[in-house]
């Protein structure tokens, strides 16, 4: 394995820790990260990584200081471009958000994590139909993305495809492995019994789920 292949494999499992682990381990992963990159002279992959510090600490202005310096060191890291968004949502800058995660999105087309995110931002200000799109879009990408089938249930939920949603989040619980997630598996547990109770409910009355 390359060294950059090494750095690429650590910084999946930054992702991974983040988004169903703890920041402590998180910010480990993210202090190696640097060390690998100082180690090797790479200022692109130093500066992302104080990025990830930066933004693990909630120091979102800082954090798109050095994910900006990322960028022009490398302008085909999307996920730097992705990382900065994020921190941009964070500051309430939204559309303009939404303009890096699309130049993620060109910048390097097959990185999953970007049209997770955006399809994440879309969801959340209730552009459902929008936000699908760019899970399923992911998911063509990554298809054991157990993070991108949660969100697609929720989208799917909003949607009122109520079918879909429960479908999204037993594949989210299959995807999440043994011995982890307890919480957010029985956060997911607790809404499949909630949507197949819904969903004999309408069987037995006739009835279908409403939008807000």
């Amino acid at each position: 394995m390359s060294f950059h292949s090494r750095l690429a494999s650590l910084r999946d499992r930054l992702d991974r820790e983040i988004t169903y682990g703890t920041i402590i381990k998180a910010m480990k992963l993210a202090r190696q990260g640097l060390l690998k990159a100082e180690e090797a002279g790479l200022l692109a992959e130093q500066n992302y990584f104080r990025g990830q510090i930066a933004l693990l600490r909630k120091n979102y202005a800082t954090a798109i200081e050095y994910f900006d310096s990322a960028i022009k060191l490398n302008p085909k890291d999307g996920a730097a471009y992705n990382d900065r968004a994020l921190c941009m949502v964070e500051l309430g800058i939204i559309e303009e958000a939404f303009e890096y995660f699309d130049k993620g999105i060109n910048a390097e087309p097959d990185y999953s994590t970007v049209y997770h995110n955006k399809a994440w931002l879309l969801n959340n200000i209730g552009r459902y139909t929008e936000s699908v799109v760019y899970f399923n879009k992911a998911l063509s990408l990554d298809k054991d993305r157990a993070v991108t089938y949660d969100g697609l249930a929720d989208s799917l939920y909003n949607l009122g495809d109520i079918k879909g949603a429960l479908k999204a989040y037993k594949k989210t619980l299959s995807l999440l492995k043994d011995g982890q997630c307890r919480s957010i598996k029985n956060q997911i547990i607790e809404k499949i019994r909630l949507l197949e109770g819904e969903i004999q409910n309408q069987g037995e009355y006739g009835y279908g789920h409403k939008d807000n």
